[in-house]
């Protein structure tokens, strides 16, 4: 089939359906439909709320805050249109259908690789009768609520609603096409990721500062549990000495996030040599993502020790984060900044291995069995699988986190001999046993559910706030 002009293709009784279409938005029978019916109407759809103010504000020529049936009409006309130049811009062959050929060549183009198999779950989003194409009808149906300009906002849409998720793993960043670095996303998304990190540092801090007390000192008497940890804590310096070490900890989000991108941008171009333009395969950007969180970690980690001495500080041990970094310096050394390194850096592979590993058996099992004709899990499904990944990956990491965290602390652990990585771990099961490997877990897991929520909810509020206001300006 040749491109025809838009008017002469368009379906005869497109007044018909318009008209309702707007009957069943206006759930009042007032003649108008206001946000609140359109919000309704869109989450039927399973569309996005927010998509609901760039409608109205689109299409309400009178400012009036409501959409009368004439400026309903007018609004999915134009953007009829938009999608019908879009749709023949798809189907390079011109045969008025897209298959999954010209869907991968289209997101190629524009610098976002992806694999026959990613590019079918995109076109079965958007395939009703199951023929593996998608016809105008189908194209302008899925699209029509969805007030995107050109393929360029497609293709974004596609890759960041369908091809990758929302709970982004610290080990695996996310893929940035040229246009998105220009548009000024990577950054907006690295304020907003430092931003919904520090709140929920934050919020969660004292449930933090309460495992750290327990790796640290759980061994030194029976009596020490969550109860009387976070008891003794409060006795000995108050409510707000919960919070001690927060400051230095929401500090080096900043740092490490950079650095993190940066380095992760360079192994990447490593990797992936000559081929310009391409992306990294899942296993490639996870390799990537470790080396990058384990260079991020080497260079930001006197902090990590400065944060732990900080936290497990007494009341007037330190005027301040200098203080405590001078009087280390002082009495330990420069390679005081540097204890329990090695098992730090050991964390990283089995935490992000396990923590990738679950999290895509758990989405994927979901898609097989509940999203059969959709590539899109919904938020609360990647909340909850990123929520049980993360679990798996501290279990598996977790004895050498407590190692670190102890090795740390040596300074101020009064009659315990100071002892090497190995040596930490042979104290430990000989005193303590299996168990001791473990102390303090209860808190930290207790704060993974609080974290993510609050995570998701502030890195929300940011993206939007943030891509408001650069539109604005």
């Amino acid at each position: 089939m040749k491109v025809r002009d838009f008017e002469s293709a368009l379906d005869p009784e497109r007044e018909k359906r318009y008209a309702e279409l707007f009957e069943q938005l206006d759930l009042n029978k007032d003649g108008r439909v206001d946000i609140n019916e359109l919000r309704t109407g869109l989450a039927t759809r399973g569309l996005q709320l927010r998509e609901a103010e760039k409608i109205v504000l689109e299409s309400d020529t009178n400012h009036d805050g409501l959409l009368d049936f004439q400026e309903f009409s007018q609004y999915l006309q134009t953007h009829e249109k938009r999608l019908w130049l879009m749709f023949h811009r798809l189907d390079h062959n011109n045969d008025g259908q897209i298959d999954v050929g010209e869907i991968q060549h289209s997101l190629q183009k524009l610098g976002v690789e992806v694999t026959m198999e990613q590019a079918s779950k995109i076109l079965q989003s958007m395939d009703r009768d199951g023929t593996m194409t998608i016809d105008w009808n189908e194209w302008r149906d899925h699209f029509l609520f969805n007030p995107l300009h050109n393929m360029e906002e497609i293709v974004h849409h596609w890759k960041h609603s369908h091809m990758f998720d929302i709970g982004e793993h610290l080990t695996v960043p996310d893929e940035f096409s040229e246009r998105e670095r220009q548009s000024g996303l990577v950054w907006r998304q690295l304020v907003a990721g430092a931003m919904a990190g520090a709140v929920s540092r934050t919020g969660t801090a004292p449930l933090d500062r309460l495992k750290v007390f327990l790796q640290v000192h759980g061994s030194t008497a029976r009596e020490i549990n969550l109860w009387f940890g976070l008891r003794g804590m409060i006795q000995e310096g108050g409510v707000l000495s919960l919070w001690r070490g927060n400051g230095i900890n929401v500090l080096k989000i900043a740092p490490e996030s950079a650095i993190k991108f940066m380095a992760y941008e360079q192994i990447k171009w490593l990797i992936r040599g000559n081929k310009e333009g391409g992306s990294l395969r899942v296993q490639e950007r996870f390799i990537a993502g470790s080396l990058a969180g384990a260079t991020a970690q080497t260079i930001i980690y006197p902090m990590e020790v400065l944060k732990t001495r900080l936290t497990l500080r007494k009341t007037g041990q330190y005027s301040g984060m200098a203080d405590c970094a001078r009087q280390i310096l002082k009495t330990e050394g420069i390679r005081a900044f540097y204890r329990g390194y090695l098992p730090n850096t050991m964390g990283i592979i089995p935490y992000a291995g396990i923590d990738l590993a679950v999290y895509e058996t758990l989405k994927n099992a979901w898609l097989q069995r509940y999203c059969v004709n959709s590539a899109d899990p919904g938020v609360l499904v990647l909340l909850g699988c990123g929520t049980i990944s993360s679990t798996c990956g501290q279990l598996a990491s977790y004895p050498l986190a407590l190692i670190r965290t102890r090795m740390q602390a040596q300074a101020i652990t009064e009659g315990k001999p100071k002892l090497t990585m190995v040596g930490q771990f042979k104290y430990i099961i000989s005193h303590e046993g299996v168990p001791g490997l473990y102390r303090g877990i209860t808190p930290n897991f207790l704060k993974v559910i609080p974290a993510v929520s609050i995570s998701y909810v502030v890195y929300e509020h940011m993206k939007k706030a943030l891509g408001e206001s650069s539109k604005s300006s």
